[in-house]
């Protein structure tokens, strides 16, 4: 009853400090393309946007890294790590300090001390056990701050496991398109390779017919050494994108070369239109946003916890235990008798007075970095619109690029064909030849650059969007085996257990008190 009626006290005291509020926010009404005949402004969901690229390759390597990548399970035990600190905040609000204590000591006084004069027992032993508390009363709030603070940087931590799953699903489509691109790319080098070859047998026939001179053989030489050796070079590139590809599958550097086979070993092509929703949209699915806010509102209570020591702390002090000495007609053995009780308990005020402002300064510190953050998550907001906008025109228009680039490469190949031609007939020389042999390769190597920009940029959308995190909805942060191996170390009690920290859909931070999970 007496807990009862003090957390009712409680319940009714003020918190000081601010409460928080979302500040404002500058989001524009609309995408500045967002009339572009490409996008679509209807409501989506970005759940699982790669499979826009209707890949089943990269829907497995997503699903492979969701499941293993070790960036990822960092950010979930980082999770349990700030549901822990919440329980270590719930728990101030209770008596923060209660011992049992036993003590058996022999003691000698001094023979000219004043006691000397009153006893002649110099010489004494004394044994005392009992049980002691002090309980600091929540009466400014400073606890219940406390996990409110707590609490909001749980939401954070959520937030940030949230966003690096959007970074990690974006990184594999993009890693995944740049090894596919890379692909095409050495494919180009090799069909050019195949065709500058027949060049160079055109024109040692010519030479040693005596059509021609040495110069064109020596040309040919050139042009096709020059393109053999821009495969080693994209094939390190290739090597290099695989090793990244696989570190975010939670691999060694591994041959990914069946786990990347597929249908089709084309580059991913994006929809014919993409949906992107509205600016605002971006406050609540972007969780780098949500983590900006959360983060403001964990400080904002700091600053209610550093008021608090400004005003008198109220005390519950109680102490109950056994004493006896051997002094006199007493024993030792004496002390379990209930004449031999002692206690004490009262309440009690400490207010520091004179603290040369530290306290006063501490509250200013905690402020100032409180409207730190509060700009920050204005400057989030404004950022996340910017990575929108920046990848949204690059798609269109790299879009725009592509299509100069396919009908410059049409026309590449057919000029190279009649170049061959009329050097065959003897009615052009041979740096036409090697003319449209460069512009060929360069065009169609520019081409599929191009191609794979797009995706990638559409992969720069989506990221810049916020998606992909949804898909850890209804499942853990944790995996099995991680935890396993935690709680053979340690005592989690049930703070493993999914559903103590497993955030509800749309969860804000509260500040009511979770389960104590002592």
């Amino acid at each position: 009853m007496v807990l009862i009626f003090f957390f009712l006290l409680l319940s009714g005291c003020a918190k000081v400090g601010p409460d928080f509020v979302r500040p404002e926010v500058n989001v524009s009404p609309n995408w500045l393309e967002a009339q572009d005949r490409l996008i679509n402004n209807g409501p989506v969901d970005y759940r699982a946007w790669w499979r826009a690229f209707d890949d089943p390759v990269l829907d497995r390597l997503v699903e492979t890294a969701h499941r293993q990548n070790l960036s990822l399970r960092v950010a979930g035990v980082r999770v349990l790590e700030a549901r822990a600190q919440l329980g270590i905040a719930i728990g101030g609000l209770f008596p923060q300090n209660q011992q049992a204590f036993g003590v058996l000591q022999y003691n000698r006084t001094s023979e000219h001390s004043p006691q000397a004069l009153i006893s002649s027992n110099l010489t004494y032993a004394q044994s005392e056990i009992g049980l002691l508390a002090s309980w600091e009363l929540d009466f400014w709030g400073k606890f219940r701050r406390a996990i409110e603070s707590a609490d909001a940087t749980l939401s954070a931590a959520v937030a940030d496991y949230d966003s690096v799953l959007v970074s990690l699903t974006a990184d594999v489509a993009t890693s995944y398109v740049l090894i596919r691109t890379l692909n095409k790319r050495i494919d180009i080098a090799r069909q050019n390779v195949e065709t500058q070859t027949e060049s160079l047998k055109i024109a040692e026939a010519r030479f040693q017919g005596g059509t021609t001179s040495q110069r064109d053989v020596e040309q040919a030489t050139t042009v096709l050494n020059d393109t053999q050796a821009s495969i080693p070079t994209l094939e390190t590139q290739l090597r290099q994108a695989n090793d990244a590809l696989s570190v975010l599958l939670g691999l060694p550097p591994s041959d990914l070369t069946e786990m990347l086979l597929g249908t089709s070993s084309d580059i991913p092509a994006p929809p014919p239109q993409i949906a992107i929703g509205i600016p605002a949209d971006l406050l609540r699915r972007r969780p780098d946003i949500r983590s900006a806010e959360y983060q403001a509102m964990a400080q904002g209570a700091q600053i209610g916890v550093a008021k608090a020591e400004l005003f008198p702390a109220l005390f519950l002090n109680g102490t109950f235990g056994f004493l006896s000495s051997n002094v006199g007609g007493s024993a030792l053995s004496d002390m379990f008798r209930w004449g031999s009780r002692t206690y004490v308990a009262g309440p009690s005020a400490q207010w520091n007075l004179f603290n040369y402002g530290r306290l006063t300064n501490n509250v200013r510190v905690q402020d100032a970095r409180f409207q730190q953050l509060l700009i920050g998550y204005q400057n989030a907001v404004l950022k996340a619109q910017q990575e929108v906008e920046d990848n949204l025109v690059a798609f269109l228009r790299t879009q725009e690029r592509a299509e100069f680039l396919a009908r410059s490469a049409g026309a590449a190949r057919r000029s190279f064909d009649l170049a061959v031609i009329q050097y065959r007939e003897g009615t052009t020389d041979f740096t036409t030849v090697l003319n449209a042999q460069q512009a060929l390769l360069n065009e169609q190597d520019n081409l599929a650059i191009t191609l794979g920009s797009i995706s990638q940029n559409l992969v720069g959308v989506y990221r810049a969007l916020g998606g992909g995190w949804q898909i850890r909805e209804g499942m853990d942060f944790v995996p099995p085996e991680v935890k396993e191996a935690m709680a053979k170390r340690t005592n989690w009690g049930n703070l493993l257990n999914p559903a103590v920290y497993m955030p509800a859909a749309s969860e804000e931070p509260r500040s009511t008190i979770r389960s104590l999970d002592w």
